[in-house]
């Protein structure tokens, strides 16, 4: 029999001390040290352990995840280094964002993920599941009272002030039996572990508890940065417990199987609402904004390019306050008028029904224990921190003299109505400041609630310092798990979480500057090696009776309800055509026109700087022709002199107009517009496509924000030359942007309206462009001949064809009646009218007829539109009539703006008048 030699046995401290060494600080004392496993000791007792040579000890989940990555080699900040620059491309890659309101020149900032996970093994998890369980089922049972029978108020268990006098409580939901049978659908837990090693819970968030997209992500980039520590922990695997959501939400709601549920989110500008987008897509429903809603006879429906469909679930992102301004506030605009209504006739299921918000409050924690009691039988498996409402004069009388080790809170946060603020660390404050929140305390109990303060386990962190230099540091970490409802109706809670890191001071807030980690749940299946066992494992609640799929099968294990749930083959056919928003529909459209008008305005600023720069500067007809175009597409201000005039002053003024936010015909109010539009239908982009409007935006403005102006002065303008180059980069860009919406997006009817948008666009620019090009003689001009084929982005295709044979006649052919040519008007024309009349099943054949107002240019000869014997000179026939050609390119122009017109008032708005409105 082999025994391992002394080299064996001491390996796993080696590869301690060697990680260890890149320690730069370690937990506070009395913290828990999640790297160790320990409670961290106190300065005297680091140092005489470090004098009596006692061999550091890490934890066994921690251990797990070095060994791996023995052969990588570990403990090399070059290596982490690495891996931490590929975390932070990847986030960037992926458009991962958190927006943060208080900027307002960046709305939005990259997703901060720590390089390193939470490690929780086998034994913790099992604690945190048990209890999650336990406390869905109570929350669950205290909803159910509180819009039922109110026995808990009634026999004096849980004040009034805290049910129906909370702001977040609804009274009109009372006596409403919940959809589906179930008031929660999802919540979500926020726990910290204390000095103790036990997990404690901080808060609860019922209303539209977020972190669920997020960790998503967090857990793709970070195990594919660790992919061997990740196989050999093993991490349990979450996608199984996001179809049970959906399959729940689906099993209880009225259509059952078939539902089509949607997600309802604030819009773009709501701090989460990358998270909103990446939920969408990954769970399949639609992402709706509430004027993308409306209630007809107390149903809910989707406005959609189709007509109205029916909602018959809602996952909501919006608190309860925002969700009926006919109910509740009147000056939301994020709601649905009539929602509460279809809840209450059971025609919709909103996961979580409206009302559940005073569950969030940090006063009840101090009444869970006593409720588990009452309402289960049962003590809590997971406790709470020690929490008093003050509204309850015993718990004011005992907590007020420690206010010093405390957290003061709000009883009623997010709320204006109610008094809220930020949570104070009495510790942190004065003797005079405590006073002063005392006696703030006594005008106004009921809104205060103070919380025992606890000392927060720390999360080793890799950091880079002010020198550069980068090492392993500790900061505070609170855990955040949800629990969802399966379509039987029991709970499971998900194997992993968000976990938040904060400063090495406190938590700090995401939109404060907090970062987040990947949290990985040891599984079941395997038991940690030997040396990994230490003296700190404790005895916990035995597990529940659910248990999480293998993580090791290739996919999550079909649940007992799935074969029920699957609808029927033709039902899933049939669910297959992608429903188009009339919003999302609209910003489509305008996320085509505004790429197509960035083009041509591009282009036609780059065509004027090279005019202006070259030997053609003085040739009347070219500088008449540019000065017309930029004053009819805005591109310089009214009062310019024209280029004729003074050259330098209209180059100047066209370089200054390029980043001009005033103009919002500039190149950059229409690049910028690009990205909004985008922004709103950012479920149905790639990350790719994200990320290619992302950087043309930035590099564009690049130049206005070095100089820290909104418009650049006329003396900090670059120069001409440097503007030609940002401009070819961008032209570069957009390209590619080109290529995305052409052969990334499915076509379905709305990346045909989106295709529409540029025909629109293109037909009526270009169209315009000729008319003034024929008008005022460019085509006799050989430089504005070739101006006229650079503009329209023809000039190989016209050499090609047509050598040096400069006729007017050739000009036309390809640039009018060219069938092959995109950027011919007869291609546009014929595509634009394939696109309308592709969409002929919509809106009972409206846009069939709209086809037929443009003109069938590919049919006509060049000879007509422009004949051999007209003059070039003044662009007349022989008779002295105006060109055939005049007359068509007016007919483009206003065929453009009609279709346009059209389409918007079709289905941009539902304007049709419902019997019912909402129930009464």
């Amino acid at each position: 029999m082999n025994e391992p030699s002394p080299q064996q046995d001491r390996a796993p401290e080696a590869q301690a001390m060697k990680w260890l060494s890149l320690e730069q600080d370690r937990a506070p004392a009395g913290h828990w040290d999640e790297l160790r496993g320990e409670v961290a000791p106190s300065a005297a007792s680091q140092q005489a352990a470090i004098t009596a040579k006692t061999t550091p000890s890490i934890s066994g989940p921690w251990q797990s995840f070095i060994e791996p990555l023995a052969s990588e080699p570990p403990g090399q900040r070059s290596d982490l280094n690495t891996r931490m620059a590929n975390l932070q491309r990847q986030v960037r890659d992926n458009g991962i964002t958190y927006n943060v309101y208080a900027s307002a020149d960046q709305p939005q900032r990259p997703w901060s993920l720590d390089l390193f996970p939470l490690m929780l093994g086998h034994s913790d998890w099992q604690q945190i599941e048990a209890g999650m369980m336990q406390r869905m089922q109570l929350l669950e049972r205290i909803m159910a009272d509180a819009y039922g029978p109110q026995q808990l108020v009634l026999r004096g268990q849980l004040p009034p002030a805290l049910v129906q006098g909370h702001p977040a409580y609804l009274p009109a939901m009372h006596g409403v039996t919940p959809v589906g049978g179930r008031y929660l659908s999802l919540a979500a837990f926020d726990l910290a572990r204390g000095p103790d090693g036990c997990w404690w819970l901080l808060s609860q968030r019922t209303q539209a508890p977020s972190g669920m997209g997020y960790l998503i992500e967090n857990r793709q980039i970070v195990s594919r940065l660790f992919p061997k520590a990740f196989e050999a922990f093993p991490v349990q695997r979450l996608a199984h417990t996001y179809r049970t959501l959906i399959d729940g939400i689906k099993a209880r709601s009225p259509a059952g199987a078939s539902a089509h549920i949607a997600l309802l989110t604030p819009g773009p500008y709501n701090e989460t609402y990358f998270e909103h987008a990446y939920l969408a897509r990954y769970l399949g429903l639609s992402l709706v904004q509430g004027n993308d809603l409306t209630v007809r006879d107390q149903k809910l429906y989707l406005k959609t390019l189709q007509g109205l469909q029916p909602v018959h679930g809602l996952l909501k992102r919006v608190d309860d306050d925002w969700i009926d301004p006919l109910e509740l506030r009147a000056d939301s605009t994020l709601g649905v008028p009539g929602l509460l209504q279809a809840v209450r006739s059971g025609n919709v299921l909103v996961a979580n029904t409206p009302g559940s918000g005073f569950l969030e409050s940090n006063a009840l924690l101090g009444f869970m224990p006593g409720l588990a009691r009452e309402l289960l039988g049962q003590e809590l498996q997971l406790p709470a921190i020690p929490s008093w409402w003050c509204g309850e004069a015993a718990a004011l009388q005992d907590v007020l003299p420690r206010i010093a080790h405390c957290v003061i809170k709000p009883t009623y946060p997010y709320h204006t109505d109610r008094q809220s603020f930020e949570p104070v660390l009495g510790h942190r404050l004065s003797r005079q400041e405590q006073n002063e929140w005392a006696q703030r305390i006594l005008r106004d109990p009921d809104a205060h609630t103070l919380q025992s303060w606890l000392p927060l386990s720390h999360q080793p962190t890799w950091q880079t310092g002010a020198g550069g230099v980068s090492s392993i540091q500790s900061r505070p970490v609170v855990l955040r798990v949800f629990a969802v409802v399966d379509a039987q109706g029991g709970w499971q809670v998900l194997p992993g979480g968000l976990a938040r890191l904060g400063t090495r001071e406190g938590i700090a807030s995401m939109q404060r500057g907090g970062s987040s980690a990947d949290v990985w749940v040891q599984s079941p299946t395997t038991a940690p090696p030997p040396h990994a066992q230490t003296a700190h494992t404790r005895q916990v609640p035995t597990p529940s009776p659910w248990q999480a799929p293998s993580l090791l099968a290739a996919k999550p294990t079909t649940p007992p309800c799935a074969a029920s749930s699957i609808p029927a083959a033709s039902e899933a056919i049939a669910q297959r055509q992608r429903l188009v928003t009339s919003r999302a529909a609209e910003n489509l459209f305008w996320m085509g026109r505004y790429t197509e008008r960035t083009e041509n305005t591009l282009r036609l600023v780059r065509l004027s700087l090279e005019i202006l720069g070259s030997g053609n500067q003085n040739l009347p007809c070219l500088l008449n022709f540019i000065t017309r175009m930029a004053m009819r597409h805005g591109l310089v201000r009214a009062g310019v002199p024209a280029a004729g005039q003074a050259h330098r002053v209209f180059e100047r003024s066209l370089i200054a107009g390029l980043w001009d936010q005033e103009l919002a015909t500039s190149v950059g109010f229409n690049l910028r517009s690009v990205r909004l539009a985008a922004a709103s239908v950012r479920e149905r982009l790639s990350p790719e496509h994200w990320r290619l409007l992302e950087q043309a935006e930035s590099r564009f403005f690049q130049p206005a924000k070095a100089q820290a102006l909104p418009q650049p002065t006329s003396e900090a303008l670059p120069e001409s030359v440097v503007v030609q180059g940002l401009l070819a980069d961008t032209s570069q860009m957009l390209a590619a942007l080109t290529g995305a919406q052409t052969d990334r997006m499915s076509r379905d009817d709305g990346w045909r309206l989106l295709s529409m948008g540029r025909h629109i666009e293109r037909l009526e620019f270009l169209s315009h462009a000729l008319s003034e090009a024929v008008q005022l003689g460019l085509i006799e001009e050989q430089a504005g001949f070739d101006t006229v084929l650079d503009l329209f982005d023809s000039t190989i295709s016209f050499h090609a064809q047509y050598q040096q044979s400069r006729t007017p006649q050739a000009l036309v052919d390809l640039l009018v009646t060219d069938p092959d040519n995109p950027r011919s008007l007869g291609w546009v024309a014929h595509t634009l009218r394939s696109r309308l009349k592709r969409m002929g099943h919509l809106a009972e054949g409206a846009t069939l007829p709209l086809a037929e107002r443009l003109p069938a240019l590919i049919e006509l000869r060049p000879e007509a539109l422009w004949p051999l014997n007209a003059s070039t000179n003044n662009a007349t026939t022989a008779t002295n009539q105006p060109l055939p050609l005049q007359a068509t390119l007016g007919q483009c122009q206003s065929a453009a703006r009609e279709v346009s017109d059209q389409l918007c008032s079709l289905f941009f708005t539902h304007s049709g008048e419902a019997r019912y409105s909402v129930g009464a």
